[in-house]
């Protein structure tokens, strides 16, 4: 049984998701605030969070930064009242899976969560190691290392490394990153896919002014040189 964490401050909320999630068959637990929350998914026992953006304590975005930080790399979906782009984007550069903005339909939030969990850490079975750059990766372990010394990096850094890779050679658009990575069938922007671009080259790159690895094809998207 898929257990999740909904991590919500409004009880008529935190109630009505719960009563429909169970009903669904999911094993529940909840979190009223954001420090509340943040200790839960430490536990690292759940197969999906459902996080509220605006939480006492800590904020959702808080909460998700501290987690990603640490290590932890369960999926989350942020549940947000705000619908202006700018957090949407936050929420995601953070290394939020998914957010859906409330109001929203059961239907919908069923459809998301069956969706983060089909890609989500615990649906990956075999080991995936590969020397990209100057960074030798474990996409299994979500671990990097360059010289033996291990790189930070986020969940969603590694998802797109690993798409990059098993696309290598082949151009990939902008706007197929984000439906395949985040789940979109309309994008909300594809800033985010360039500003994740930028930090990957950071740390693959010998020198990131000029790529050699992850190329831009203009008016595109990317590719990924496999080393001769």
């Amino acid at each position: 049984m898929k257990q999740i964490l909904i991590v919500e401050d409004e009880p008529n909320m935190r109630l009505g998701l719960k009563d429909n999630l169970e009903f669904e068959g999911y094993k529940v637990a909840v979190a009223t605030d954001g420090s509340q929350g943040l200790a839960a998914i430490e536990s690292n026992q759940y197969h999906l969070v459902l996080l509220d953006v605006m939480l006492p304590e800590l904020s959702g975005f808080d909460v998700c930064r501290i987690a990603r930080e640490r290590g932890i790399q369960t999926p989350i979906i942020l549940l947000t009242a705000k619908g202006e782009e700018i957090d949407k984007v936050l929420g995601l550069e953070l290394g939020a899976d998914d957010y859906i903005t409330k109001p929203f339909g059961l239907r919908e939030l069923l459809a998301r969560i069956k969706a983060v969990l089909r890609r989500g850490p615990n649906a990956k079975k075999e080991p995936v190691e590969a020397s990209i750059g100057k960074m030798t990766v474990n996409f299994s372990s979500y671990s990097a290392n360059v010289d033996q010394e291990q790189v930070r990096m986020s969940h969603k850094e590694f998802e797109i490394l690993k798409y990059l890779w098993e696309h290598r050679n082949h151009t990939v658009s902008r706007y197929q990153l984000l439906e395949d990575i985040w789940g979109y069938h309309e994008q909300p922007t594809t800033r985010t896919v360039d500003n994740f671009i930028l930090k990957l080259r950071q740390k693959v790159e010998q020198n990131p002014e000029d790529p050699q690895i992850i190329l831009t094809v203009h008016g595109v998207g990317y590719k990924m040189l496999e080393p001769s």
